[in-house]
C-alpha cells in the first residue's frame, strides 16, 4: 500500500510543479478555450436560442478541459514513456502500474481544475450565464464520479495505445472530435435522438454533462436524456467496469513486457 501512495505521490508532483513554474501555460490554456466558447455563445445569441444553451456551452467547455487531459495526459502517456525510454523502469518498479497512472491523473487533474475554475468564472461574469444549483450534494457527487469513469477510460486506453502500436497522436486526434460530437459539448445530447444518445452514454462525459446540466439549470430539463440519479449510477458501473479492464490490460501489457523483452504492436 505504501509503494502504491508513494507512486502515486511521484508521478503527480512533477506535474504540479510544472505548471506552476511556467505561468504563461496556464494563460494560454484558458484563453484560447475561451475564444471557442464565445463563438458557440454568440452564435447561440444570433440564433435567439434560450439562455440556458449559453451555459450548457460554458459547462461544456469546462468538462471538455478534463476529457482532454485523459485523452493527452493518460491515454498516451505509456507511448510516449516508450518513446523517451522510461517504459521499462515503470515495468520493473516494485509499485503497480495504475499506482503510476493514477499519480499522473491527480497531477493532471489539477492543473486541470485550475484551467476548469478559471473558464467557469470568466464565461460566468463575460456572458451574465445565471446558474442555480438545485441539489449541490448530487452535483459534486456526479461530477467526482464522472471524471473517476473518465480517467479509467483514460487508463483503459493508455495501454491499448500501446499495444496496438500506433502512433499515440494518431489516436488521440481520432478520439478527440467525435468525443466533442458524441458527449453533447455545446448542446443537448438528446438533439441526436434518443438511440444515439444511448449508444454514447458508453462515454462518461456523455452522461455527466446532461447530469449536471439538469442541476444547474433547471429550465433544460426538457432537453434532458433521463434523471439524474439514473446517470449516476450508470457513471457508477461505467467507473468499476473500465477500471476492471483497465487492470486486464494493464497486466497483458506488463506480461508482455517481462516475457518479451519489448511491447508487441498486435496481441491476441
Amino acid at each position: 500500500m505504501m509503494s502504491f501512495l508513494r507512486a502515486v505521490k511521484g508521478r503527480a508532483y512533477p506535474r504540479v510543479i510544472g505548471a506552476l513554474r511556467e505561468p504563461s501555460w496556464m494563460f494560454w490554456e484558458i484563453f484560447l478555450p475561451l475564444l471557442s466558447i464565445s463563438a458557440y455563445v454568440f452564435v447561440y445569441r444570433a440564433l435567439h436560442a434560450p439562455p440556458e444553451f449559453e451555459g450548457f456551452v460554458i459547462l461544456g467547455g469546462i468538462m471538455t478541459a478534463y476529457w482532454l487531459n485523459v485523452l493527452w495526459g493518460m491515454a498516451s502517456q505509456f507511448y510516449w514513456e516508450k518513446e523517451t525510454g522510461n517504459l521499462q523502469h515503470y515495468i520493473m518498479a516494485p509499485a503497480p502500474l495504475e499506482s503510476i497512472l493514477a499519480g499522473m491523473a491527480l497531477g493532471g487533474m489539477f492543473n486541470t481544475t485550475t484551467r476548469a475554475v478559471s473558464i467557469l468564472l470568466l464565461g460566468t461574469w463575460l456572458f451574465h450565464v445565471h446558474m442555480v444549483i438545485t441539489d449541490p450534494l448530487l452535483l459534486a457527487l456526479i461530477f467526482l464520479i464522472c471524471l473517476a469513469a473518465m480517467y479509467a477510460m483514460g487508463m483503459m486506453f493508455s495501454s491499448l495505445f500501446l499495444l496496438w502500436g500506433r502512433e499515440a497522436w494518431v489516436l488521440n486526434s481520432l478520439f478527440e472530435e467525435p468525443i466533442y460530437f458524441l458527449s453533447g459539448q455545446n448542446f443537448p445530447i438528446k438533439a441526436l435522438g434518443s438511440y444515439v444518445a444511448l449508444a454514447a452514454s458508453i462515454i462518461p462525459l456523455t452522461l455527466g454533462l446532461d447530469a449536471m446540466r439538469q442541476l444547474i439549470f433547471p429550465s433544460s430539463l426538457p432537453y434532458a436524456l433521463m434523471n439524474p440519479y439514473i446517470e449516476l449510477l450508470i457513471l457508477s458501473l461505467l467507473t468499476i467496469v473500465y477500471l476492471i479492464l483497465a487492470r486486464i490490460f494493464l497486466k497483458k501489457m506488463e506480461l508482455l513486457g517481462k516475457t518479451k523483452g519489448t511491447i508487441l504492436t498486435r496481441w491476441l
